[in-house]
């Protein structure tokens, strides 16, 4: 006969089987029997100071790792707070699990204490919601989680749990492991690619979207390498391609390097591996025309319903990107028969991007603290398998401009950051980024890059880390005001400010009271020894540091800061 189990702890005996090492949450009542089976289990809570939080520390991991992350939160309130999270997980195809304690099944449909119907609130931002009314079928519903979460196109679901149903028990055996499925490319596809590829004179190569490995990045750059191709990293994929290689040529996203958003429009072949080609990596559907693209366009895609929602490729491949990678690796390189050298075009794309590396127009002359000067100096001081994360707004501009990431590194991604455009990612994503490699043994440089407005959406989590001796270096760009919603409104309102401007902490001092090292600066020369300080603090003590850069606001991004915005505007204006 098998052995009674509550049902709290059936599911912390699943989380195990399937390989969840942390769950992160803010603890409630609602799921006391899963608080109380973790006890005795090798898996750790993460206690949170936010269920968004927590939810956007889940998220993380999922990128991290490509395995679920794990999030745990109560019903009603935490549940909502907890969305951003989800949301983020499905536009940025992440796999996670959100656990939801909800109310017992005796009070259900009477609107008791925080009752919500959660299959009504996640339908349309997961891959599926159900409820577990036995504790019986807890081992089946959980290896479905997982199984949903990481099969095809990745990306969350969420599981309610009645109260009730934890405290239960149930004799009942466990499921195995979950094993992810992905489609494969067919060797007709693979032979059609080859023979568009050969036939280009002007191909591009733009990397993105989850699924990615260590060894299928370097698949991919090993068939780039072999076909000399220029290889561009959509929105905040940066590091699928270690930034220093001399086949990258780019990002593709917000303030793309106009040379290289010209460069995609005369390419005459584009083979875009694992992206959704949404609004942002396309520039709003401008640099590939919807539904048919000017340029022939390959598009390799996890989800088969993904591809010809938009665009009606040449060739369109279902495919898991480890599969197509390993595929593309052992094609035989094509040769360059005729036209433009290949190897030119590579070679122009790449004096592109260094020309888009140097100092940009608003750090020049008489600047008091040269934000350029500033990323130059990190990249110097840290390793180059530094994890950067960040959330949403214009300072994110300097990261994704300067910063050159490493590359998928050590077995896990170098940059984590949201595609949805959630600010307050950043704070939480590199608290846990640095409790995940230290839970591993291999504790990593994190650096996490937030603006003023972006900081103050999940800072709380500075708490968590000098809880868990997450020792993470935040950087802070304070501005005094929301800089990107500010960019649109002199753009279309100029002078007209409404909302935007901001009043706010001492950051370098909320920092030393949450325990952590404080610091601000406000001239380029500050910096550096403030760095070595707050760095110093890290390796001495295992706990954050925050830096300040305070700064006017004129400087809004890296080519125009806010009077040239506000002329622009003006000019517009009076134009029509």
């Amino acid at each position: 006969m098998l052995k009674q189990r509550s049902g709290g702890q059936i599911l912390v005996d699943a989380l195990q089987i399937h390989g969840a090492e942390l769950v992160f949450g803010v603890p409630g009542e609602s799921f006391l029997p899963i608080l109380d089976a973790l006890i005795d289990s090798p898996i750790r809570f993460i206690t949170n100071r936010h269920e968004g939080g927590a939810a956007f520390m889940a998220e993380a991991y999922g990128k991290m790792t490509g395995r679920p992350g794990i999030c745990c939160v109560t019903r009603g309130p935490g549940a909502t707070n907890a969305s951003i999270g989800v949301h983020t997980a499905y536009q940025d195809s992440t796999p996670m699990i959100l656990l939801i304690g909800q109310v017992g099944s005796d009070f259900v449909e009477r609107e008791a204490f925080q009752e919500m119907d959660y299959r009504r609130m996640f339908g349309e931002m997961s891959k599926w919601v159900a409820q577990i009314d036995r504790a019986d079928r807890i081992p089946e519903y959980m290896a479905r989680a997982f199984q949903v979460a990481t099969s095809g196109r990745p990306g969350p679901v969420v599981l309610a749990l009645p109260e009730d149903m934890l405290n239960s028990t149930a004799g009942v055996a466990d499921a195995i492991a979950y094993s992810p499925v992905q489609a494969a490319p067919a060797a007709a596809q693979l032979a059609q690619l080859q023979t568009m590829l050969t036939a280009a004179q002007r191909p591009l190569v733009l990397l993105g979207g989850s699924g990615w490995n260590q060894a299928a990045c370097a698949a991919m750059r090993g068939f780039a390498e072999a076909n000399r191709l220029p290889v561009a990293c959509a929105f905040r994929f940066q590091d699928l391609l270690d930034n220093e290689h001399p086949n990258y040529v780019g990002d593709v996203g917000f303030s793309i390097n106009p040379k290289l958003a010209a460069r995609i429009r005369e390419a005459d072949l584009v083979l875009a591996i694992g992206p959704r080609l949404g609004e942002i990596t396309t520039a709003g559907y401008s640099l590939l025309e919807a539904p048919r693209p000017k340029q022939k366009l390959i598009h390799v895609h996890a989800d088969a319903e993904e591809l010809g929602r938009v665009y009606q490729a040449d060739l369109m491949i279902n495919s898991g990107m480890p599969q197509i990678a390993e595929a593309l690796a052992a094609m035989p390189p094509v040769a360059v028969k005729h036209g433009v050298s290949v190897a030119a075009w590579l070679a122009e794309a790449q004096a592109d991007l260094e020309a888009w590396r140097q100092e940009p127009p608003t750090c020049k002359g008489e600047v008091k603290l040269n934000l350029w000067q500033v990323m130059r100096a990190l990249q110097a001081s840290l390793p180059a398998d530094t994890i950067v994360t960040n959330g949403a707004g214009n300072f994110a501009t300097w990261a994704h401009r300067f910063w050159r990431y490493g590359g998928y590194a050590a077995g896990s991604r170098t940059q984590l950051a949201p595609t949805a455009g959630a600010m307050g990612y950043g704070v939480p994503a590199a608290v846990a980024a640095r409790i995940i490699s230290q839970h591993h043994g291999k504790p990593r440089s994190v650096l996490n890059v937030a603006g003023d407005g972006d900081f103050l959406m999940t800072g709380q989590e500075v708490a968590t880390a000098v809880q868990y001796g997450a020792g993470v270096l935040f950087v802070v760009f304070n501005n005094s005001m929301l800089g990107t919603i500010r960019m649109h409104q002199e753009k279309n309102y100029p002078a007209r400010v409404s909302g935007t401007d901001l009043r706010n902490p001492d950051f370098a001092a909320l920092a030393r009271a949450y325990g952590a090292h404080g610091d601000m600066v406000e001239t380029t020369a500050q910096f550096a020894p403030a760095l070595q300080r707050a760095l110093a603090h890290i390796a001495a003590t295992s706990l954050p540091a925050l830096i300040e850069l305070r700064y006017d606001g004129s400087m809004l991004t890296p080519n125009a800061g806010l009077e040239a915005i506000r002329k622009t505007g003006l000019a517009t204006q009076q134009s029509k």
